[in-house]
């Protein structure tokens, strides 16, 4: 009988690289929120991919911020050097867009952890063959022993060769969690992050940053799930722009937010979302606390 293998898989990179989109492509399933801005993941998501004989818990983190301008993303941070301290296996992800010297801290905190790595280059549907060839052979030079699989995370390919990769690195072990479990997040969290996710699709500049939310109450029934959202902003020009026009801007957040959370827990929902103003709650390290960031 085959051994079982099991252990924590930990996603590194800079922002806007592909991590959650790889977290997604490998567990298949949508955990993780995407958009195309940078500094949209703030905290670590389990994903859990279990086998018969194996049992992979991936963490997707933030993007690594080389200048933190906010308190908040200090502690994002510290999020991404946890994650260098309890993994089994790194997957270091980059691509062909970001200059290796903007890496270079996260390539050094990999090495000093001594722990297994797998270089993942992303988005090679976007590179030519020379370019390929070339970033393979400078990224395997950078950490002697470690593989480069070239991958492209928003279509898949190579999403299976991935795994096969991890698992041969992976340690001996049973199970850490439920075999049907594929996160340790909740529900309230998700509707929260999805709720997000529209934000950083619909509003441009400063609001997506600036906005926090918290689900408020979340009321279940066998046919339909009633949910309020509070979304916390840092000055009243930015609720202004968040509800819009007669509102129309906030109802058509809620609106795709719904259709998205509904499709998410399969049943009806019924959501409110209000603004808040807390003032520059993104440097008070209580608020903070208080949004989980702690």
């Amino acid at each position: 009988m085959q051994p079982h293998k099991a252990g924590f898989v930990n996603i590194i990179g800079l922002p806007n690289v592909g991590k959650s989109t790889l977290l997604n492509a490998l567990t298949g399933e949508r955990l993780a929120i995407i958009s195309p801005k940078a500094q949209t993941t703030r905290h670590r998501i389990l994903g859990i991919l279990n086998n018969e004989d194996y049992q992979i818990v991936f963490s997707d983190t933030p993007g690594f911020i080389n200048q933190p301008s906010y308190k908040l993303q200090s502690t994002m941070n510290s999020f991404v050097k946890e994650a260098f301290e309890d993994a089994d296996v790194l997957l270091f992800v980059t691509d062909n867009k970001h200059k290796a010297e903007d890496q270079q801290h996260i390539i050094d905190l990999a090495k000093k952890s001594g722990k297994p790595v797998l270089i993942i280059l992303n988005k090679i549907d976007l590179y030519g063959k020379k370019e390929l060839d070339e970033l393979t052979a400078y990224w395997a030079a950078q950490f002697e022993g470690a593989e480069v699989v070239p991958l492209s995370a928003a279509s898949g390919i190579n999403a299976k060769k991935v795994i096969r990769k991890i698992v041969a690195l992976m340690p001996e072990s049973p199970a850490y969690y439920s075999k049907d479990e594929m996160t340790d997040r909740n529900m309230r969290f998700f509707v929260a992050e999805i709720v997000r996710e529209k934000i950083f699709h619909q509003y441009d500049a400063e609001i997506p940053y600036s906005c926090q939310v918290v689900v408020d109450t979340y009321k279940e029934s066998d046919d339909i799930d009633r949910i309020k959202c509070l979304i916390f902003v840092e000055r009243e020009s930015q609720k202004g722009i968040l509800i819009g026009e007669g509102g129309k801007a906030l109802k058509r957040l809620g609106t795709e937010a719904r259709l998205d959370i509904e499709k998410f827990t399969g049943k009806r929902a019924y959501l409110e979302l209000l603004v808040k103003v807390k003032d520059n709650w993104r440097n008070d390290d209580d608020i903070l606390k208080k949004f989980g960031y702690n």
